[in-house]
């Protein structure tokens, strides 16, 4: 399994070694004991989800202030482009935000730690999103910073379009106003 840091050192993407043949292929797509040395601690994932989104839809930035979840994400069937934002009010990169290609080609998974709001842009014709979360869903703590906040200056890719956005995420609030970990 190759690990990488990102610009954000906390945030690691994990790619692990793919075996290939006329037959098709084999990796191993989580090891807890690789993952756990990896971000230096002991995470138990509690909950595992899938969503399939259509071409062009953006979800995010997602969070929740209280039972935060680290995400363990991977795209098993399209591409899309995963961010990560550190709103860690004490954190040297608060604002800062990484971006990562996910595709079912690369088999590359990203990490986002408690303290960060999350989001991704689907740039196939669908794609199928599966994570696994370090704590359950809780509604009533989720909060949601608008996908286009200037003062974050998010580079997403161009799909010639607007993005699709649920009622949810296009009633985002700006990062200046949000609460912040």
């Amino acid at each position: 399994m190759k690990i990488t840091k990102t610009a954000i050192p906390e945030v690691l993407v994990f790619e692990p070694r793919k075996f290939e043949d006329e037959r098709g292929f084999f990796f191993e797509s989580f090891n807890r004991r690789i993952f756990n040395e990896a971000v230096g601690s002991n995470i138990e994932f509690v909950q595992d989800n899938h969503s399939r989104s259509a071409a062009g839809v953006l979800r995010g930035l997602h969070y929740q202030i209280r039972q935060s979840q680290g995400k363990l994400v991977r795209a098993i069937k399209g591409a899309v482009f995963d961010v990560a934002v550190d709103i860690r009010k004490d954190s040297p990169t608060l604002g800062h935000w990484v971006g990562v290609e996910l595709t079912e080609h690369n088999h590359k998974q990203v990490w986002i730690p408690v303290g960060f709001a999350h989001g991704f842009m689907v740039l196939s014709e669908s794609a199928d999103v599966q994570y696994k979360t370090s704590d359950y869903y809780a509604p009533k703590e989720e909060r949601c910073i608008v996908w286009n906040d200037k003062d974050l200056g998010i580079d997403w890719p161009q799909i010639g379009r607007s993005p699709v956005l649920s009622e949810k995420d296009f009633k985002g609030v700006s990062f200046s106003d949000a609460e912040l970990m």
